[in-house]
């Protein structure tokens, strides 16, 4: 099992949280983005923090605090020799190629694992073989896995999509196409648990809805008191919960419930 830790804030913030987390035996670090930084102090701060433990790069979407980064900045991330994995996150197919496009360019596609967070195109993701012509050669790169909000439920079936994913990617033309259909079941599950419609303002509360659903949580509180769903959101999870039986593990969740929770 290798255990990542997440880290934040300016290069002296970081670099603490990752000093940390090595001393708690963390493995890597998931580097969160700073808005307030330059491309070229985003690089240093990953040089600084990989020199304490190996960097997990985060291409997070602006709606929830990342940033738009150029093409040039992950050919430069890639490039580091700490830096081991990408977490592509920004809900958005543009800048998705330009992470996959600048993994090519530094030359890093065979040693650099690439993690989805994209939980509006997850199975696509995943399935997904990438050609990338660079100089004339074609590259392939791929996505190994997922990192994603939404697959903070129904564990179970994530587990199984994502061996049904192994199996597409290995040639089974048959799990290409279900997994085509439920890519888009997931999107839909995916807006109402997230709240899209209201930025991702829910988000939070969309997960523990789910949760006390399934007897998880007893309550989908926050730390905010007064935080609750968005208008209409109850309705949404409502909508979905009744729509995609499929994609849910109810019946996993209640046989292991009381031995977990004990």
């Amino acid at each position: 099992m290798v255990l990542i830790a997440g880290a934040t804030g300016d290069t002296a913030q970081a670099v603490a949280e990752a000093g940390l987390a090595a001393s708690l035996g963390y493995h890597m670090v998931l580097l969160s983005p700073h808005r307030e930084l330059t491309e070229d102090a985003l690089i240093e701060r990953a040089r600084a923090v990989g020199e304490v433990l190996p960097v997990i790069g985060f291409y997070l979407q602006p709606a929830v605090g990342g940033r738009v980064l150029s093409l040039d900045f992950w050919t430069r991330l890639a490039a580091i020799e700490s830096v081991a994995g990408i977490k592509v996150a920004p809900f958005d197919r543009y800048r998705t190629l330009d992470v996959l496009h600048g993994v090519c360019r530094a030359g890093r596609e065979a040693d650099l694992a690439l993690y989805t967070g994209n939980d509006d195109h997850i199975l696509a993701d995943l399935i997904t073989p990438h050609r990338v012509v660079v100089d004339g050669r074609e590259v392939e790169v791929e996505f190994v896995g997922g990192l994603l909000g939404q697959w903070a439920v129904w564990v179970r079936r994530v587990v199984e999509l994502l061996d049904e994913a192994h199996g597409a990617r290995a040639g089974d033309d048959g799990a290409v196409r279900r997994l085509l259909t439920l890519d888009g079941h997931l999107t839909d599950a995916h807006a109402a648990i997230f709240d899209v419609v209201h930025g991702f303002h829910g988000c939070i509360l969309g997960i523990h809805e789910v949760l006390r659903r399934q007897g998880l949580l007893a309550g989908r509180w926050c730390l905010d008191p007064a935080e609750d769903l968005s208008p209409g959101q109850l309705a949404e999870i409502d909508r979905i919960w009744a729509a995609y039986p499929w994609l849910r593990d109810d019946d996993f969740v209640a046989e292991g419930l009381s031995r977990w929770l004990s």
